[in-house]
């Protein structure tokens, strides 16, 4: 056959997704590596679905998504975000994964770099890959709290440099940015005329701090804030998420949407509106849930000795097995799961920096994250 395009061998594999593969072919797998949530999809957001399906309202709808969603977004960012747009700015999209690859096609050329947090989540090297544009980490070091440092960040910066991606609350590592470090990031970007992708995922799950939307703090519209109900409404398979841009991409944007994916599933759009506008009571009880898991699970490694992160949002826990992984977190992960059964993310999947820790999910019933975690390996005393 004649040959793929150059940068496409470029593209990282996921380290997840070969450890979940495994996880698959094997039987009673306790399963603690993939971000999927544990939760019920609340009933008005079913019925809100299966009604367009029984109205067969199966029909293209706008480029951006329907009028009525996009709408229910923009009071939602008013409100919950402070962030303050006109329904122009608001793209439904094919969840945040299609979300930050449409982010980057707008702004970056092949050749471009931009600036990637590791550990990170690893859909952000891969999709700069596929534009032909070239991923720099910044390292998050453990000294620092995982962290940005600002100063050693801005030293990464080329003539090529054209953006950097921040997330917050952080997928794996459960931090989020305080007010100062938001501050600093946009202030860096203004020195150096960066675009900053804000990836929010995780924004309706913080614990003891508020979420800071970066595009609330934003005087000179460089932010592309990338947002899902994946997470926060149980809807991973449903694949809708929103991308907000600054003023002005309309024209633009309805041209890229109409070449990637015309527009999102209708009934998929209905169950949104539903999610966004109806009762948050099954948000606020799967915050509850997924707060008490990572207490149960941080006494639990409290007890055995095992450092990990303070978790400040998002469902993970960041823990250090280094003590146990002889310099290799992927191929322990791999024996960990055929030995004990039990799955968990290797930290080197999300990046150097990540090496020696391990992502668990807490999205789970808390027995078997309790028996999981029990199978870790402790420090010798």
């Amino acid at each position: 056959m004649p040959e793929l395009a150059s940068h496409i061998a470029l593209v990282p594999p996921s380290g997840i997704r070969g450890l979940f593969e495994i996880a698959l072919t094997l039987d009673d797998v306790n399963l603690l590596a993939v971000g999927e949530p544990d939760v019920p999809v609340a009933p008005h957001i079913i019925e809100a679905a299966q009604q367009a399906w029984g109205r067969d309202e199966t029909n293209y709808t706008a480029n951006g998504g329907l009028p009525e969603l996009r709408d229910a977004i923009v009071a939602k960012l008013a409100r919950d975000n402070d962030v303050h747009v006109e329904r122009e700015q608001v793209w439904v999209t094919i969840g945040a994964t299609q979300a930050l690859f449409q982010a980057m096609g707008l702004i970056l050329d092949p050749g471009d770099e931009i600036l990637v947090p590791d550990p990170g989540y690893t859909t952000f090297s891969m999709n700069a890959r596929m534009l032909g544009a070239v991923p720099v980490a910044y390292p998050l070091s453990a000294e620092r709290d995982f962290q940005p440092d600002l100063a050693a960040l801005e030293t990464l910066i080329t003539p090529e440099t054209k953006a950097i991606i921040v997330n917050s609350p952080s997928n794996p590592l459960g931090t989020v940015l305080p007010a100062d470090v938001v501050d600093d990031i946009l202030a860096l970007a203004q020195r150096h005329g960066l675009w900053v992708i804000s990836d929010e995922v995780y924004e309706r799950f913080v614990y003891d701090e508020p979420h800071i939307s970066l595009a609330s703090r934003d005087t000179d519209d460089r932010v592309l804030s990338v947002f899902s109900l994946s997470k926060t409404y149980a809807l991973t398979g449903i694949r809708v998420g929103y991308l907000v841009t600054p003023p002005g991409l309309a024209a633009v944007m309805r041209t890229l949407q109409e070449a990637m994916i015309s527009c999102v599933s209708t009934p998929a759009q209905r169950a949104a509106i539903a999610a966004i506008t109806g009762p948050q009571d099954a948000v606020d009880d799967a915050k509850r849930h997924y707060r008490d898991n990572l207490r149960a699970a941080t006494d639990l490694l409290d007890r055995r000795g095992i450092r990990y992160l303070e978790p400040r949002g998002a469902f993970y826990l960041w823990a250090d097995v280094s003590h146990a992984t002889r310099g290799d977190v992927a191929a322990w992960a791999e024996r960990f799961l055929l030995q004990e059964r039990v799955a968990v993310a290797p930290g080197s999947a999300f990046g150097r920096s990540g090496e020696g820790w391990i992502r668990i999910c807490v999205a789970t019933g808390r027995d078997r994250l309790l028996q999981g975690l029990e199978k870790l390996p402790a420090p010798a005393s």
